[in-house]
């Protein structure tokens, strides 16, 4: 093996021990009156929402109708890594006990361990994000209704008293704006294309579009970070989303869809651990590896 290749070293660990913490040179201070349990759950669901969709979108790589579509949808995944990494960071560095306890001597970082060893029930993204892909109509209007609600709250937290949020907004709307520009100009094409496209497009909303309610749904660790002025409260920019969404529908001459929320399990939804059986098939994918070689090495 070439050690000129490796630096000298020619083991190369799994679990990206050659990267540098995803803080450094953030400030990461807990914020005087801010339980870290509430930030830690918080930064997990920005995350999880994040992680997830960037799975969901790194299938569609070599799937796409056009090769600039095909790289555009790879790097709106990395976009979304990138967003999930740091905010995964920031939840074990709020609360190291919401990290997964792994065999002694493994070199796996806290954000992979969150990423790659808690079960569905332990994940708080929205179930916009983890439902089963269908044709690329169905990936263009998820990612309008999911990047639209995710423009909205990153532009409203960089204001955030916790450093390392803000840091994250700041970079995250850039990124996430554009996702949702693309989306959209997407979504017209296919409203004006052939007769199939548009009906592919109203098929995708209507079976999508009860899941939308749940971006703009506020819980009980949302409110207490919001009134702390460290989190958002999703229903403070509901109308902005809706005004967006409406304005796309408008544009396309496109009817909004009347079908209502999808309903929750005793009232508990994804950011509660609810989840549907979709995430633990695409969690079984993704976590594979890891889970196999705890300890992994290459």
């Amino acid at each position: 093996m070439n050690d000129d290749l490796f630096g000298g070293d020619s083991s190369q660990w799994a679990f990206g021990t050659d990267f540098e913490d995803p803080l450094a040179g953030v400030d990461t201070t807990m914020v005087d009156d801010v339980v870290a349990d509430d930030l830690a759950l918080y930064c997990l669901g920005l995350a999880d929402d994040a992680l997830i969709m960037s799975q969901r979108l790194s299938e569609w790589c070599s799937r796409a109708p056009e090769m600039e579509d095909d790289v555009a949808l790879a790097n709106l995944a990395l976009d979304l890594l990138g967003q999930a990494r740091l905010l995964l960071a920031r939840a074990a560095a709020a609360s190291p006990s919401v990290v997964p306890v792994l065999p002694e001597g493994s070199p796996v970082p806290p954000e992979d361990a969150l990423a790659f060893f808690r079960s569905a029930g332990q994940f708080r993204n929205v179930r916009l994000a983890e439902v089963p892909g269908g044709d690329f109509a169905h990936v263009i209007v998820r990612l309008l209704l999911f990047s639209v609600a995710r423009r909205e709250l990153l532009e409203r937290l960089r204001g955030s008293r916790d450093q390392v949020l803000a840091a994250v907004a700041a970079r995250g709307v850039k990124e996430v704006s554009y996702h949702r520009d693309w989306s959209a100009r997407w979504f017209l094409v296919l409203a004006r294309g052939t007769g199939e496209s548009r009906r592919r497009l109203i098929s995708a909303l209507d079976e999508l579009w009860p899941y939308q309610a749940e971006l703009v749904r506020c819980g009980a660790v949302d409110l207490a970070l919001a009134d702390a002025g460290v989190g958002v409260d999703p229903t403070t920019y509901a109308g902005a989303v809706d005004a967006v969404l409406g304005e796309v529908f408008a544009t396309s001459g496109v009817e909004r869809p009347s079908r209502g929320p999808l309903a929750g399990v005793g009232g508990r939804l994804g950011r509660d651990g609810v989840h549907t059986e979709a995430l633990s098939l695409l969690l079984a994918e993704m976590q594979v590896v890891a889970r196999a070689h705890p300890r992994g090495r290459w």
